[in-house]
């Protein structure tokens, strides 16, 4: 197996690309079903029933995301963002031709399945392949690929639907992921792992709750995160008043802007040599910009709340990367998988909860409440972020 000295930099760096591509088809796979809503109910099929079904692959997601990372650990990292992808791709080009809604209901499971191999296994190429010393930036850009994934499905899912029918809509993401297992079969190679059977093969879990408390705080952190991204749009448009397409192009602005932070606290974590320390400021921004957020939506001073609205979108998604590093370089080449898969299931978890949540809190309280709320979880987080006191591996 071909040690980390002996992969020149340009090949770390497209096995990256790679890695960003597999998972902005996951993300535009299950991130992008949504946007199949209009195609849905325009043809009878009730709101409900069309919500449950575009579903589907999140469900599929956050039941697999653990067992993927299982399997991470025992087969390797290439086969994975193989056969992962390649699943989404049978799914969907099954789910394409298929006339009944509830085997189209099972098959995007089944490619939300396979959608989550992707999240642990690109994450687990970046560690093992790139220096302790690039590690954050290339995660940070990793990190990008949710965000572009949703792009892509907001631009192209709704779009293909209305052109040419939900058959060919669902064939975006597949199609993209038929790309993307043939890609990874050519480019990928599994990092090297130590040969030893001590303490990079021990449960990190056990006597240590180091990755415990990364875990915990990442969904705490996920709460202002979501709550920013999901009513954002409706804030502006019933609060501010904005015209829905304006409100959609601030909204979809905040989404790059948080794309590159992202990737400038990865390259921050990169310059001062450690994760969790950059992750404990993170956590106090995002307390204080979702503080302020609520105060002016409460006062209504609404010349400072556009600028805070940008700030604390690009505030909250800063710390993913710095967690999904940290647990990585924490968890270790045997156990980062797993580790992974925890880490993704608690966000997505959490993420999934948030629209009722704090739906049902807007509706009694408003957004002032709503943004308040989310600053108090976020400060529940701080004192939860470790002590970063461990070598990266």
């Amino acid at each position: 197996m071909a040690t980390v000295t002996e992969v020149r930099a340009g090949r770390r760096w497209s096995m990256l690309g790679l890695g960003v591509f597999a998972q902005a088809s996951s993300a535009v796979f299950v991130h992008g079903t949504p946007f199949l809503l209009p195609a849905l109910t325009a043809r009878g099929m009730s709101l409900p029933a069309a919500g449950l079904l575009v579903a589907m692959p999140t469900v599929g997601l956050v039941c697999t995301l653990i067992a993927w990372g299982y399997v991470v650990d025992r087969i390797g990292e290439r086969k994975v963002l193989v056969g992962g992808p390649l699943v989404m791709f049978v799914a969907g080009a099954a789910a394409a031709v298929t006339t009944d809604d509830l085997a189209l209901g099972a098959l995007l499971f089944l490619g939300g399945a396979g959608a989550a191999s992707t999240n642990g296994a690109s994450g687990r190429v970046i560690v093992g392949w790139f220096p302790p010393e690039r590690r954050g930036l290339a995660m940070g850009i990793r990190q990008t690929a949710q965000p572009l994934g949703v792009g892509v499905g907001a631009l192209a899912v709704p779009a293909v639907a209305a052109a040419h029918g939900i058959s060919t809509a669902i064939l975006v993401p597949a199609i993209m992921a038929g790309v993307a297992a043939a890609g990874c079969y050519l480019g990928i190679v599994d990092p090297p792992r130590p040969e030893g059977k001590g303490v990079d093969r021990a449960n990190p879990y056990r006597g240590d709750a180091t990755l415990w408390r990364i875990h915990a705080v990442s969904v705490l952190l996920c709460v202002p995160q979501g709550v920013v991204w999901t009513f954002a749009l409706l804030w502006l448009h019933r609060d501010i008043g904005w015209s829905l397409p304006a409100a959609g192009v601030l909204v979809t602005a905040t989404q790059i802007l948080g794309a590159f932070g992202r990737i400038g606290a990865g390259a921050w974590s990169d310059r001062v040599g450690s994760r969790l320390g950059p992750l404990r400021t993170v956590a106090v921004a995002a307390v204080l910009s979702m503080a302020a957020l609520g105060l002016t939506a409460w006062t209504q001073w609404w010349w400072t709340a556009i600028p805070l609205l940008i700030a604390a979108s690009v505030i909250t998604v800063s710390d993913n990367g710095l967690a999904f590093t940290a647990v990585a370089e924490i968890a270790g080449p045997y156990w980062s998988g797993r580790g992974l898969g925890i880490q993704n299931t608690g966000q997505n978890l959490a993420i999934a909860a948030i629209p009722p949540v704090f739906g049902a809190l807007i509706t009694v309280g408003g957004f002032p409440a709503a943004y308040l709320a989310a600053a108090a979880l976020a400060t529940a987080a701080i004192p939860l972020v470790p002590t970063d006191s461990r070598n990266p591996r």
